[in-house]
């Protein structure tokens, strides 16, 4: 059951209404606050090419297995509950969080939507954070995406914050660094950047992700060293 407080209470209300408005008009002429067009405008409604683009686990979790078909599966939801235990009964919070960062990154046609799908994850990751055991091995992972979405929600302080608890959790991992270096890069800040990569890279010697990043800030410092200097004094021409 999902945790119970106003802002978790308004959007059931923006999806109840959804559901009235779904009723009476086709599903590619939504679009209010959380619509986005071509799909239903709750999550909860499982549209398959969504639940496609989750991990294989999340069809076996609470809620999922029971609206999407063949998910009902002793065997597979008792092989997840053995690799996740008790935490894995709050796992479908964070695949509602995982579609709505989809919906936000990938199908979100206007800035309140993205940020409507953006904020509303936040919640679903905090559930299963409050319920994970510090050694959940997905924990890391959960901050991550946490943390990311703070970013793009403009809270970065907080979003840094979740990145560096996760890299603590597991220092091998390697995408809170490459998300890290990136808010970093955008920031300006090259040198910090670049010293979270060299970090990471200590850890995973062989991530392609964190290697690709170093070259582009190697790229980067390579362009402004060869580039004219503004304001320098020009030679003159020989007549």
């Amino acid at each position: 059951m999902k945790a119970s407080n106003p802002v978790r209470s308004l959007c059931s209300v923006v999806f109840a209404l959804g559901s009235v408005l779904a009723a009476s008009i086709p599903a590619h002429g939504q679009g209010g606050v959380g619509g986005v067009p071509g799909y239903p405008d709750s999550i909860e409604a499982y549209d398959t090419r969504e639940v496609a683009m989750l991990p294989p686990y999340c069809i076996y979790t609470q809620s999922f297995r029971d609206r999407v078909p063949g998910a009902d599966n002793p065997d597979q939801i008792k092989r997840w509950h053995t690799v996740m235990g008790d935490t894995f009964k709050a796992m479908h919070h964070y695949c509602w969080g995982m579609m709505k960062t989809n919906r936000a990154i990938l199908l979100a046609r206007t800035r309140q939507t993205r940020m409507f799908y953006l904020h509303d994850s936040i919640g679903e990751f905090d559930y299963v954070i409050r319920s994970a055991p510090k050694d959940f091995v997905l924990l890391p992972e959960i901050l991550t995406k946490k943390g990311e979405n703070l970013i793009r929600l403009g809270r970065a302080p907080l979003g840094i914050q979740e990145l560096t608890r996760a890299i603590e959790l597991k220092p091998d991992y390697w995408p809170p660094y490459a998300y890290l270096s990136d808010h970093y890069k955008a920031a300006g800040d090259i040198k910090k950047a670049r010293e979270v990569l060299e970090k990471a890279l200590s850890f995973s010697p062989d991530a392609k992700g964190l290697k690709m990043r170093l070259a582009e800030l190697d790229a980067v410092k390579d362009k402004r060293m060869t580039a004219p200097q503004s304001g320098m004094p020009q030679q003159p021409v020989n007549p």
